[in-house]
């Protein structure tokens, strides 16, 4: 009978431990030390609760996905840190499953192209009509992350494109990869095979690099240059989770190493960018708990989160770690930077929900496809 609980516990743990990040899905038993029944003090620390409670459903009996990095201080709107994570928040925020509310009217940002004034945006990455910005310019959202490319490879947005898209009172972000990098794009040529460390889950076309590596910072330099070049008013830095999907050792180190060095290279990218304009804006997405590193919250204007509500597609993010991902980016938010939403759902109460709940806790939402590939206006959420 033990047996068959620990078994069933850990298939559990299978079908839970899905994390799902930007048109990938993550299952972290696939990351030989990130199995969630290994990431506290050994992999078998669960069994005597398992034994203990053997008689509840078997997702009860999933652990809690636990992550190494967690903030000094416990109310999490104050700004003080601790140069290494020592101890777990204990906030708990209430859901509902269902809105009450009645969409929330939009407001003009007060003096035009505002950051502070931020309350609605549009995340496409690719299929621009006629590869062209026309449509997001006739759109009436405030902020659009596009790709540095329009076709992801070669053919980069103009400067010419992006003031026309700005003149409209958008703010216009730059999306790109700091931590992988896929096949298609013009510098797959240029990064020395020692340096990928293996494909992204379900996507064979892209690899983790060793973004600590000083070979990867011209890469990254370059693309911050496009940016810069093309007129954006900032950087959408996506795979910032690299650091946690990759090996804890493929630095040769642990887990809170690679944390550091992710934070190091944002930090980085931030005050080069900044160096050159000092107001262009960088937006990291997901990897939220970076925030109690001294560097990360400095470095940031603004942070990106995918599926804080809603799984793709229409499936309720009520694990742990969804929690944990909240309770973070509210952290986030009260030190005062902007935090965007985006979740996939295609439900309408499904998509009232996640515009409810976020503008409730003082985020920016949007709701989409997962492949990110269209302009979506939700009726009555998005400004139209």
């Amino acid at each position: 009978m033990i047996m068959i609980v620990f078994v069933l516990a850990s298939l559990g743990v299978i079908i839970m431990g899905t994390r799902q990040n930007r048109k990938r899905e993550i299952i972290s038993l696939t990351q030989n030390d990130e199995s969630p029944l290994c990431r506290l003090d050994g992999c078998f620390s669960y069994l005597p609760l398992i034994l203990m409670v053997s008689g509840l459903p078997i997702q009860t009996l999933a652990p809690t996905p636990t992550r190494t990095l967690t903030p000094s201080q416990t109310p999490i709107a104050t700004a003080t840190y601790a140069s290494t994570p020592t101890s777990t928040p204990t906030l708990t925020l209430s859901r509902t499953s269902t809105p009450t509310a009645t969409p929330t009217p939009f407001s003009t940002p007060a003096s035009g192209r505002s950051w502070e004034g931020v309350s609605s945006w549009v995340y496409q990455l690719t299929n621009y009509p006629n590869n062209r910005l026309d449509q997001i310019a006739g759109s009436k959202f405030h902020l659009a992350v596009i790709d540095l490319a329009r076709d992801g490879g070669s053919s980069y947005f103009t400067r010419a494109e992006i003031e026309a898209l700005q003149r409209t009172g958008k703010i216009v972000l730059a999306y790109f990869e700091i931590g992988a990098i896929e096949n298609y794009r013009p510098e797959w040529g240029l990064v020395p095979d020692d340096l990928k460390l293996g494909p992204v889950a379900g996507w064979p076309g892209e690899q983790y690099v060793k973004y600590w590596d000083e070979r990867w910072w011209p890469i990254v330099q370059g693309r911050i240059d496009r940016a810069l070049q093309a007129g954006f008013d900032g950087a959408y830095l996506d795979m910032v989770v690299t650091y946690e999907e990759i090996p804890a050792n493929a630095a040769g180190t642990h887990r809170q190493d690679l944390a550091g060095k992710m934070v190091d290279l944002i930090a980085r990218i931030s005050s080069y960018a900044k160096s050159i304009r000092p107001d262009f804006k960088i937006v990291p997405q997901n990897a939220p708990e970076l925030y109690v590193w001294p560097k990360y919250l400095p470095a940031i204007d603004g942070l990106g989160m995918e599926e804080l509500y809603y799984l793709a597609t229409d499936q309720p993010c009520s694990y742990s770690w969804c929690e944990e991902n909240r309770r973070n980016a509210a952290a986030v938010r009260a030190a005062g930077k902007l935090v965007l939403t985006v979740d996939y759902a295609n439900q309408a109460g499904h998509i009232a929900d996640a515009y409810t709940r976020a503008r409730a806790a003082g985020f920016v939402p949007y709701v989409t496809v997962r492949e990110l590939n269209v302009m979506r206006i939700n009726p009555g959420w998005d400004p139209s």
